[in-house]
């Protein structure tokens, strides 16, 4: 049994960023009701990379019924209604103000259903000008200044995953939980607002500082870290790249003694801490690749290894499921057919998530959702 079983969510979504938060209640026990257009959510065509089926769309949408209901019209607005009116929470990300427009204003909704927690998911905010503008992931991740601090000098970098889509789910997820553990305490719910960009903007708190308080905002760096160092990738002489991260002066001395076995740089005036390490950085990984460059990547890991030095290797997705930390789980697209996909990154020591079942089909459920909530406005 999940803990949020008996929960009763309504999710008017599509794309990730909605639909990565209903996915998580679902994973925890909820019963998702997720409302398409007669077309359907628009991610069930980014790709067929699953088994022929859209990858994105088979990850978030898990175990959810799908119905097709045009709740513009007077008798899906009345499904609408009827099935609001009994909801636990109401997840949208549709374009700010649509779905007032539509007669679902905040407040008919809350004098419906006092209850109700009511999460709106946008890209700009739900007013003011910014909220007009068109929101994509890509698009907030170069507005919020992420980009910029990714990447290269030479070639700023879109982060390789959906990242401002998929932190604005996560951070919707935990704000319905806590929603709904202040709902059993005063018995009514709330309207909750996150925003991709307030989420990104959020994360940019480290370079903010810089940019508002210090000498700068960090340039991109590639592999390395704007202000540690060492902190990043040497090659080796199979030209093989083996990262590495120093995070104090004890390990510092460690990764010369007994990884680099170079008391010279150790006791460098240039590299005596942290400060001058960044400072002197291109001398120091100059230094530091003379060394790499006569081990292999295998030497050079059993040396960090056994100096008790942070590294890891640069793999690539298609080696992700023959790391020994991988963890998996089956899913199955809306055709049945199974995937291999990461597990839910929480263990849970007392109880079981609800095992996946499959992605729906376009409106699957519709005749017996409709069945179910065939009530009126009234």
């Amino acid at each position: 049994m999940g803990p949020l079983e008996g929960l009763l969510v309504v999710s008017i979504e599509q794309a990730v960023a909605a639909p990565f938060c209903s996915a998580r209640l679902a994973q925890a026990g909820a019963r998702v009701i997720k409302i398409e257009r007669e077309e359907g959510d628009f991610a069930r065509r980014y790709d067929t990379a699953a088994k022929g089926e859209s990858s994105y769309f088979t990850w978030l949408n898990q175990n959810k019924e799908s119905i097709c209901l045009d709740f513009k019209s007077s008798d899906g607005a009345s499904v609408l209604w009827s099935m609001l009116k009994k909801a636990d929470v109401l997840i949208q990300n549709l374009s700010p103000g649509a779905l007032a427009r539509s007669g679902f204003t905040t407040e008919a909704l809350q004098a419906a259903n006092p209850r109700l927690i009511i999460c709106n998911v946008s890209g700009y905010g739900d007013s003011g000008e910014a909220a007009k503008k068109r929101a994509y992931d890509l698009l907030v991740q170069a507005e919020s200044g992420l980009v910029s601090i990714s990447g290269t000098t030479e070639s700023p970098a879109r982060i390789g995953v959906s990242i401002c889509d998929i932190g604005a789910g996560m951070t919707a997820y935990s704000a319905v939980l806590e929603a709904v553990i202040k709902r059993d305490r005063s018995g009514r719910g709330e309207t909750l607002s996150v925003s991709l960009f307030d989420v990104a903007a959020d994360w940019m708190a480290v370079p903010f500082i810089h940019a508002e308080y210090g000498t700068g905002a960090p340039k991109p760096t590639g592999l390395k870290h704007p202000s540690i160092a060492p902190y990043g990738a040497f090659e080796c002489s199979d030209g093989q790249l083996v990262l590495i991260s120093i995070q104090n002066e004890r390990e510092w001395k460690r990764l010369c003694e007994e990884a680099l076995q170079s008391p010279g740089i150790l006791h460098s005036e240039a590299y005596t801490d942290n400060n001058r390490r960044v400072a002197n950085r291109d001398a120091l990984e100059r230094d530091i690749t003379a060394i790499t460059t006569t081990l292999t990547s295998s030497e050079f890991a059993n040396r960090l290894q056994q100096a008790n030095i942070a590294y890891g290797a640069i793999n690539t997705p298609d080696q992700l499921s023959g790391h020994p930390a991988f963890r998996s789980t089956t899913l199955a697209t809306a055709e049945g057919e199974e995937l291999l996909m990461p597990a839910h990154p929480v263990i849970h020591s007392d109880s079981k998530l609800p095992k996946p079942t499959k992605s729906p089909k376009l409106g699957e459920h519709t005749q017996a959702i409709l069945d179910e909530f065939s009530g009126t406005n009234s």
